[in-house]
């Protein structure tokens, strides 16, 4: 993509994806269902999350171009590390898990992620933007533009350590209240509990991995280009 073109993209990307995450943020408390939106309001849902993660990407993404078309090179230079940073590790393989793992769910007995009584809270469209749009957004974003990923370890570290705070906020939220944040894992003994945010963790793992895969298959020699052309500036 030309860069005016990306620039207008991440810009309209960024205001979408504020829009979404403040329609999420503002359901009217009196509608909202008994059961949901109490400890942890919608903060604990990692839906929610991932829409303030691509608000911020996408942010960034914008902030990014526009130092690249008045021509600010030295300080594009680190918001582009920071960009691909939080592409790599984390905007890509959330929302692409988001999608995966929220759809398999529901399909298979909605109850367990996404009750029924949400049905005259959130209207469809918002379901979509939050579950579905977000797939075709993060691969319209490797279409886009290369990005350089880390090192593998580093890269998996990273989104480790994120995958653990959001495990450990989930886990909190039960030892103050009592009830899990997603019918889902009253499903579970503790053990079985463990196991499978251990598959979880294992299947983000892969999506990070498919997405450095898709990155060097669509953009190639590409990348080291552009690492030496920035290492040149």
């Amino acid at each position: 993509m030309e860069i005016s073109t990306l620039t207008m993209y991440h810009c309209l990307a960024f205001v979408w994806y504020f829009f979404v995450a403040y329609s999420i943020t503002h359901v009217k408390t009196e509608e909202r269902p008994s059961e949901v939106f109490l400890y942890g309001g919608q903060w604990k849902y990692l839906t929610v999350l991932n829409l303030v993660l691509q608000a911020v990407f996408y942010g960034v993404s914008f902030l990014a171009d526009v130092l690249r078309l008045i021509k600010k090179l030295r300080c594009a230079k680190c918001i582009i590390s920071s960009r691909d940073l939080l592409f790599s590790v984390l905007a890509f393989p959330v929302s692409t898990f988001v999608f995966i793992s929220f759809w398999t769910l529901y399909t298979y007995n909605r109850e367990l992620v996404y009750p029924k009584s949400l049905d005259g809270v959130i209207p469809l469209w918002l379901n979509h933007a939050m579950h579905t749009a977000v797939l075709p957004f993060a691969l319209l974003e490797i279409f886009a533009l290369p990005h350089r990923y880390p090192a593998k370890k580093k890269g998996l570290i990273l989104l480790g350590f994120v995958a653990f705070l959001y495990i450990s906020w989930v886990l909190w939220i039960y030892s103050v209240t009592g009830e899990w944040v997603y019918p889902l894992f009253a499903l579970f003994s503790p053990p079985g509990l463990a196991a499978f945010f251990a598959s979880s963790l294992a299947i983000i793992f892969a999506l990070y991995n498919f997405g450095e895969f898709l990155n060097r298959m669509i953009w190639g020699d590409s990348i080291a280009i552009l690492d030496h052309k920035w290492k040149g500036k």
